[in-house]
């Protein structure tokens, strides 16, 4: 499987909105897990790890995706 088909397959349309909805929401319960106490201390945000929070899901939602689809051609 060479990684230039990977990409190519991650980065169409149907597999990008599938790997946001699953970003936004695990993304989502991974912000509250892990930044719901500075949230509700009123502390500040680290935003660095809001945004990985939704970058990690994103990633390995359309990698996976996409290894899928090319196994199925």
């Amino acid at each position: 499987m060479r990684s230039y088909g990977l990409l190519r397959t991650a980065c169409q349309r149907p597999t990008v909105l599938a790997a946001l909805r699953v970003a936004l929401v695990v993304g989502t319960v991974l912000n509250l897990i892990n930044q719901g106490g500075r949230v509700v201390d009123g502390q500040p945000l680290s935003w660095f790890h809001v945004a990985l929070n939704y970058l990690v899901p994103y990633c390995v939602s359309s990698y996976s995706a996409a290894r899928n689809e090319l196994r199925r051609r």
